[in-house]
């Protein structure tokens, strides 16, 4: 009988320095009338609780305990606006992971945020595939060498390992991060990174000649890439993924995803724990003497207090009574815990943190009569996709205008608007803090319209993987003052059908000899996610004085009584999967 090797594991991804409860949404049916159910679910001090519940748990079970983070700490809220990376360092400590993976947003800034995340954490960082044989090794910000950080291994070709006692025997943590990352980070010039899935298969090899047969691959690849990896490389035991802020569960009882939690392909689980420190993954785990998961029984937890609105359709109040109802349905769901935390991480939030916060919670831009909701890609409940990000480009163009009188777009990506926008008051901190939290600058250029045409069809191909390996559902194109057909069932250079741009008060084909003059995001000027076209103008121009955040802050302050209807004429979306 061949022995049973058991983990424990806690995961979590893409948390966005989310170190306070995030505002989540249910919706649950009661006398065939459907209900919203709005609370706040997680942050640093209630994952804090969970995680050492489970820490201890093991500990008397004897079983080996793993708490790993998938990546995308960096950026998010206004705690990475006014402390970049130091909160994150110091609150990652506290929660006590064995490792991380890089994640995109962490190198947004280039290697020194890098450098200076690792000088202050106790945990290891993983990025076996990123490669810095020919860094500098006299700059400032220098990664090469950096004890805490487990890069590629240029001598042998394969990933540096985090090797754990596992019982009689070892367990290999290796941490893969996007082979893409020049196309949606910045890191340095002399920074790069090398095939996720090559690299993987040889480190594995390599462990396996080794006696190593426990081997989980930390990723920051996304779902589509991680199936992708488990399919292409023979003897992963487990792969702990983000990027594209999964959820996995059966939760459509209360109106989010039905995604297997652990999915497997080729004897390999899969696991993701959604976004924003909501949600936490758990699980036991039994492996056999080769490495192979026999068993696998977990899911991912909301941390849910019990201050619960629930309104109508309408977004009326609900009875009293059907509300009690479906509060207790709700706690009664297998994926909900309740909302008890850690003390002193709550402490050290709400006293060292906290109060350099506050008062950008107090300016008040505008009263939001409705709740907006983003979404990076168009679906079947959404078909014109997010609600906001139209409304972000069209405050692009008036900034762009102000400078720029002959300006006739705007063009961004869904994944620089980062939530929904709820009813009610919306304040600075909601801007710059939550919704737009990239202080990236925006650039006019000047351009033919063919290469609008390939801009709008090679992002939207990037987000969906239509024929390309992809950078994620981020790099989704919404534009204000254009529209745009696209079939995805179509052949390459004929996806979009038809394209139109607004001019003297209607809307006309766009010409794809013609020059016309846009305004993006730097980052999506130049080039990143499939928006190498742009690389194309005849002129870019950066508006030096003028961000994406102020341009919408200016937008909302002077127009928000305009935020009320729904620009969605200019995005019609068929899927290649359609």
């Amino acid at each position: 009988m061949s022995h049973i090797y058991r983990l424990s594991i806690a995961h979590i991804n893409d948390t966005h320095s989310n170190f306070e409860p995030s505002p989540v949404q249910f919706s649950l049916t009661a006398q065939q009338h459907t209900y919203t159910l709005e609370g706040h679910s997680g942050g640093y001090a209630r994952l804090g609780y969970q995680i050492e519940q489970a820490r201890q748990q093991a500990a008397a079970e004897l079983t080996p305990f793993l708490f790993l983070h998938g990546g995308d700490s960096f950026q998010g809220t206004l705690y990475f606006r006014e402390f970049q990376g130091a909160a994150n360092a110091h609150l990652l400590n506290l929660l006590k992971p064995d490792a991380m993976v890089l994640g995109n947003h962490e190198i947004d800034a280039g290697n020194s945020p890098v450098q200076a995340f690792l000088n202050r954490i106790d945990f290891p960082v993983l990025a076996g595939n990123m490669d810095l044989s020919a860094e500098d090794r006299h700059k400032t910000g220098r990664l090469y060498g950096h004890p805490m950080l487990y890069d590629f291994d240029d001598s042998t070709r394969t990933a540096k390992v985090l090797i754990k006692p596992f019982h009689d025997t070892q367990m290999a943590i290796i941490g893969i991060t996007l082979d893409q990352m020049h196309l949606i980070a910045r890191p340095d010039p002399d920074t790069h990174f090398v095939n996720a899935i090559d690299t993987t298969r040889k480190t594995v090899q390599k462990l396996k000649q080794q006696g190593i047969n426990h081997i989980i691959v930390l990723s920051h690849l996304g779902l589509d890439q991680d199936q992708e990896l488990a399919a292409s490389v023979d003897g992963i035991s487990l792969i702990v993924g983000g990027h594209s802020h999964t959820l996995q569960g059966s939760m459509s009882n209360i109106g989010l995803s039905d995604i297997p939690y652990a999915e497997t392909i080729n004897s390999t689980p899969i696991l993701h724990a959604g976004k924003y420190a909501e949600t936490l993954g758990l699980a036991q785990i039994n492996f056999d003497s080769n490495g192979k998961v026999t068993e696998l029984i977990g899911n991912n937890y909301f941390m849910l207090d019990d201050n619960i609105q629930v309104s109508t359709k309408d977004g009326q109040p609900a009875d009293s009574a059907i509300a009690a109802d479906l509060i207790e349905q709700l706690f009664t769901h297998p994926s909900i815990k309740d909302a008890q935390h850690d003390d002193a991480i709550h402490q050290v939030i709400h006293s060292q943190y906290r109060p350099s916060l506050d008062a950008l919670e107090n300016q008040i831009l505008a009263h939001i009569p409705r709740n907006f909701v983003h979404t990076r890609l168009p679906s079947k409940q959404l078909p014109h996709g997010s609600e906001i990000a139209p409304w972000v480009s069209r405050s692009m163009y008036k900034a762009a205008k102000y400078i720029e009188p002959n300006i006739d777009f705007a063009l961004h990506n869904a994944g620089g608007v980062r939530q929904s926008l709820n009813k009610g008051q919306l304040s600075l901190a909601d801007v710059v803090g939550r919704i737009l939290p990239f202080e990236l600058p925006l650039t006019l250029y000047q351009i033919m319209g063919k290469h609008i045409i390939e801009a709008l069809e090679s992002s939207i191909n990037s987000a969906t993987n239509n024929g390309i390996v992809g950078t994620g559902a981020g790099s989704f194109p919404y534009p204000y003052g254009l529209r745009y057909f696209y079939d995805g069932k179509r052949i390459k250079g004929q996806r979009i059908t038809q394209i139109d741009i607004y001019k003297q008060d209607q809307w006309q084909t766009l010409e794809s000899n013609k020059l016309y003059i846009g305004v993006s995001s730097a980052y999506t000027a130049a080039g990143k996610e499939g928006y190498d076209a742009l690389l194309h103008a005849h002129w870019q121009q950066p508006m030096s004085n003028q961000t994406l955040p102020e341009a919408f802050i200016d937008f909302v302050s002077q127009h928000g009584h305009l935020i009320t209807g729904q620009l969605f004429a200019n995005v019609h979306y068929i899927s290649h999967r359609d």
